[in-house]
């Protein structure tokens, strides 16, 4: 049958502070509440204490963010998708913000186990005047253990609401998406970093966001294998191909923090956990 997991975040802003509630059923939960910037900014780990999804097992994370509530959301480790029997793994995210409120998703990177079924589906429902920060970083196989993604597939939704959506299916028999200089170019690390609002940007704020991205780029070891770019006038993407998970995420994190003191005047404030 599977483990079946479920948690319900709300963000609601109270004066100075964003209050934060949770109710889980399963194995998916909290493990602290925190607000090292000041009351108006709440910190979230989120854990998994099985580690990892194997086929039959199903996560479901929803996100209500009141007006003006600002949460950040991560994690203490690596997103698992073990080796499957046939049956899909599931992870589901739904978020949806209020005007005005802010939203950073900055869970640690996805493994996808030689063999798994998985599957990933983020949906983010933006009203205007609402902004969030994500990104979803994915490795292929274990990289740096020297073990391939030889069987099984992965599949991924990314969609905000009304402004851009993408689905794709990584299969480990497709040799010409994952070798090809035209798809990962032997790569089994990618990511997507993003920036999106519920109303258009100003063309003069979405260009300093993309110069910003691709300053923090040009002088990177990922230089020749990230890029930026704004598919439409609310969402400005940078992406990212790497042999391994840690240059990606450090680039991540560098143009993350760019873009919060661009779009934000907020300082990095990274997450504590990022460095236990």
């Amino acid at each position: 049958m599977g483990w079946h997991g479920r948690l319900e975040l709300d963000y609601r802003r109270d004066g100075d502070t964003t209050l934060a509630h949770d109710r889980h059923d399963g194995p998916l939960r909290v493990l602290q509440r925190l607000y090292p910037e000041g009351p108006g900014i709440c910190h979230h780990v989120l854990v998994h204490p099985p580690g990892g999804m194997v086929g039959g097992d199903t996560l479901t994370i929803s996100l209500a963010l009141g007006e003006q509530a600002h949460a950040l959301v991560t994690s203490p480790g690596a997103a698992r998708f073990y080796r499957s029997g046939g049956e899909r793994a599931l992870q589901r995210v739904d978020a949806r913000l209020a005007a005005g409120a802010r939203l950073e998703w900055l869970p640690l990177e996805t493994l996808a186990y030689s063999g798994c079924e998985g599957e990933n589906r983020l949906r983010f429902d933006l009203a205007p005047g609402a902004e969030m920060l994500g990104w979803d970083v994915l490795a292929l196989g274990l990289p740096a253990a020297g073990q391939p993604f030889e069987r099984g597939r992965y599949r991924q939704q990314l969609e905000v609401a009304g402004r851009w959506l993408e689905r794709g299916v990584i299969a480990a028999d497709d040799t010409l998406l994952l070798d090809s200089p035209l798809g990962l170019a032997g790569q089994r690390v990618l990511g997507t970093l993003w920036f999106a609002a519920g109303t258009p940007l100003a063309p003069a704020r979405r260009d300093a966001l993309l110069d910003a991205a691709r300053a923090a780029c040009a002088d990177h070891a990922l230089a020749r294998q990230a890029g930026a770019t704004a598919p439409n006038d609310a969402v400005v993407l940078l992406r990212a191909l790497a042999p391994r998970v840690e240059p990606l995420m450090d680039l991540f994190k560098a143009v993350r923090d760019a873009w919060r003191a661009q779009a934000w005047a907020l300082g990095a404030a990274p997450p504590r956990i990022w460095t236990t």
